[in-house]
């Protein structure tokens, strides 16, 4: 392997770790097999689900997307002078977390920094990312009780209080209240509406422990980014946080209000104009290609509103470098330098070593399931 710069710190690789997606319709009922793995949903069921992924050619855009944000990063790397390879692997379709193991160690990497496609907090945000790496792991014998005897393996921050993160949301919400007037809409008169997954309430209370509920990261980066949007557009900005995507059966509470049902109150009240952001998402992936995309722009159509949808932080340089930054920063970490790390907002920087127990599925119910990038191995 080619000697690493020191500004790397003491890893070898950058683990690119996302979620996956199909690429064709072949692959739908699979990917969703081992999406739902577990939870004993038929097959005929998955296809009513798979419609969302029919509609596009049972295409997901999430695996491009990836790839051009694995080349972004490359590039930015290159730029700093920082010799780092970025490795990709997802949790539930190829590149498998194994498959990103396996190319980790025929590059030779002995220690690996882990950056989740997740800006925030929760179970299924980091908490499922760090078991499924930890499970792999112990099926291929690599896993020890203080972690991997194989590529060992860090994790940066969640980053949805990060300067980078933010000021690239910025961006793409000022893009969509130009494309707004541009449509004739009203600007001033409109709400900014912010989007993201909706997690059952019981997972929205175990993400406490990580130090501040998912909702409550959601609402602090929200307020910050209307505030700069303000200040951008000279006048103020109402703003609302909304729920897309959730699932699971009807009796089971998830978080509220779905982005549907608040275009339709609101519009109700005389809105009319409306610019939603998904924050929740770092780029446009079938929730929101979908959700937002067809379904919510259908109901702001039906509605009589004039609706646009801004877009998600994707390979916008901010964002880059930003991870970037949090790459360098989780390096010094590991070098024990004594570390100033940038944040925007009212909450702190979040765990670079989560705690033990931290963002489970349920609260109070430890899952029993080994997580690596914390400190739950070594109880």
């Amino acid at each position: 392997m080619t000697p690493r710069s020191a500004d790397a710190g003491p890893y070898d690789a950058l683990f690119l770790y996302s979620f996956g997606g199909p690429n064709k319709a072949e692959d739908v009922v699979p990917f969703l097999r081992n999406v739902t793995a577990g939870k004993g949903i038929p097959d005929s069921r998955l296809e009513e689900v798979g419609e969302h992924y029919y509609g596009f050619g049972g295409k997901s855009p999430i695996n491009e997307q990836n790839l051009a944000l694995k080349a972004a990063l490359e590039a930015e790397l290159a730029d700093r002078g920082v010799d780092l390879p970025v490795v990709w692997g997802n949790r539930n379709w190829e590149p498998y977390t194994d498959d990103a193991v396996d190319e980790l160690e025929r590059l030779g990497a002995q220690r690996a920094v882990a950056l989740v496609t997740s800006a925030y907090s929760s179970y299924s945000g980091c908490r499922q990312y760090r078991e499924d790496l930890a499970v792999t792991l112990q099926k291929r014998g690599q896993l020890g009780s203080a972690g991997s005897t194989g590529v060992q393996f860090d994790k940066i921050r969640s980053y949805f209080n990060h300067p980078g993160f933010v000021q690239a949301n910025v961006e793409a919400v000022l893009e969509g209240y130009a494309r707004l007037e541009a449509q004739g809409g009203a600007p001033a008169a409109a709400k900014l509406v912010f989007v993201t997954h909706s997690i059952p309430d019981t997972m929205e209370a175990a993400s406490r422990v990580s130090g501040a509920t998912y909702a409550a990261q959601h609402l602090d980066v929200a307020e910050v980014i209307a505030g700069q949007v303000a200040a951008e557009r000279g006048h103020a900005v109402e703003w609302e946080l909304a729920y897309c995507s959730r699932s699971g059966p009807p009796t089971q509470p998830w978080l509220e209000p779905d982005i549907n049902d608040l275009l339709t109150e609101r519009a109700g009240e005389g809105l009319r104009d409306v610019v939603m952001s998904p924050i929740g998402f770092v780029s446009d992936h079938m929730e929101v290609a979908y959700d937002l995309d067809t379904e919510a722009m259908q109901t702001a159509t039906e509605l009589g509103m004039n609706a646009v949808r801004a877009g998600t932080v994707g390979t916008r340089p901010a964002f880059v470098a930003g991870l970037v930054d949090l790459l360098l920063e989780r390096a010094a970490i590991a070098r024990g330098e004594d570390v100033e790390q940038a944040t925007v907002g009212d909450l702190p920087a979040f765990r670079s070593v989560c705690e033990v127990d931290c963002c489970l599925r349920r609260d109070g119910e430890p899952s029993g399931v080994p997580a690596l990038c914390s400190r739950d191995l070594t109880r």
